[in-house]
C-alpha cells in the first residue's frame, strides 16, 4: 500500500468516527462502519474519566494508552499533542500546565478538528488551539514546544522515520516527548499485515518494537524508556475475520503479539 493510500484510508475512517460518539466508536477499531466486525476498541483504550480536566465529550475512545501519566507537564509549559482528535488529551493537558501554560492540538482531519474546535468553545480556555496539519511535515518552527504528546497515532503514520525527525526539530532543547503507541513483538500473520481496515485500527501499520526505538534513538533523542506496556489480546471471532481456524491456531501458537508502549526521551 502506497503512502498517500494509507494516509486517505486514516483519513476517510477517522473524519467518520468523528460524527460519532464514543459509544458508537467502541463498538469496533474502526468505529462503527463494519470495517472490524467483533473488534471491540476497549481492549486497547484506558480509561481517562478519573483525570482532573476531562472532557467527555472530547474522549472518542480511541487512544492506547495515557501519555499524560508519565509527561512530566509543569505550569506554563506548551505542550504539543500530535493527532488530537477531538481533544481528549489537550484538555488534560491544560489543567496541568495550567493558565500560564499553552496547548496545541494537530490533527490532519478536518472534521476532527471541527469537533475539537467545538468542545473548546464550551470550555471558555483561551490558551488551547488546534491545528490542521500532517505529523510528517508539521506547520511549526523548530524549538516550538516543551513537551509533546500522542496517543495511538504515529502507528497510522507511514513513515515513522520523518515523523520522530519533525517531532525532534519542533521540540526545544531539552524538551521531551512522552507517547502511547502500537508496537508488535514477533511478525502477524500477513493476512492481517495486509489488510488496509487493519491499518486504519492501529495494528498493521504498526513496527517491531526493536525497530520503533531504533527510529527514536537514530533521531539523536536521549533517555529513551519504555514507562509502561501491555499485551493487546484481539478476540479469535474478530481474527477469523482474516484467517483461518489454522492459521489462527498457529498464530496462537507463536510468540508473535500486539503491545501497547508509552515511552518517554529527551532531545
Amino acid at each position: 500500500m502506497k503512502p498517500e493510500h494509507k494516509k486517505l484510508i486514516v483519513k476517510e475512517k477517522y473524519n467518520e468516527i468523528a460524527g460519532k460518539s464514543k459509544l458508537q466508536d467502541q463498538s469496533s477499531c474502526c468505529g462503527s462502519t463494519g470495517c472490524c466486525d467483533g473488534m471491540d476498541y476497549t481492549v486497547f483504550n484506558d480509561d481517562y474519566t478519573g483525570q482532573e480536566g476531562y472532557n467527555p465529550d472530547a474522549d472518542l475512545g480511541l487512544g492506547c494508552g495515557m501519555p499524560l501519566e508519565f509527561a512530566g507537564l509543569k505550569k506554563g509549559y506548551h505542550v504539543l499533542d500530535l493527532g488530537s482528535g477531538a481533544g481528549n488529551d489537550c484538555f488534560v493537558a491544560r489543567t496541568q500546565v495550567g493558565e500560564s501554560g499553552r496547548v496545541t492540538g494537530l490533527d490532519f482531519t478536518d472534521a476532527m478538528i471541527d469537533k475539537a474546535k467545538q468542545n473548546l468553545k464550551k470550555t471558555g480556555f483561551r490558551n488551547i488551539e488546534f491545528i490542521r496539519g500532517d505529523i510528517e511535515d508539521m506547520p511549526f518552527p523548530g524549538n516550538y514546544c516543551d513537551v509533546v504528546i500522542s496517543n495511538c497515532v504515529l502507528n497510522l503514520v507511514p513513515d515513522k522515520k520523518k515523523a520522530f525527525s519533525e517531532i525532534y526539530r519542533i521540540l526545544k532543547p531539552g524538551g521531551h516527548f512522552c507517547i502511547s503507541d502500537i508496537v508488535l513483538a514477533g511478525q502477524l500473520p500477513e493476512k492481517l499485515k495486509e489488510a488496509a481496515e487493519m491499518y486504519a485500527g492501529c495494528v498493521s501499520g504498526a513496527l517491531q518494537i526493536d525497530e520503533y526505538l531504533e527510529i527514536i534513538e537514530e533521531q539523536a533523542f536521549k533517555a529513551a524508556e519504555i514507562k509502561k506496556h501491555k499485551e493487546i489480546i484481539l478476540p479469535n471471532a474478530f481474527l477469523l475475520n482474516y484467517l483461518t481456524m489454522d492459521e489462527l491456531r498457529n498464530f496462537k501458537r507463536s510468540e508473535a503479539g500486539i503491545l501497547s508502549i508509552t515511552v518517554t526521551a529527551v532531545k
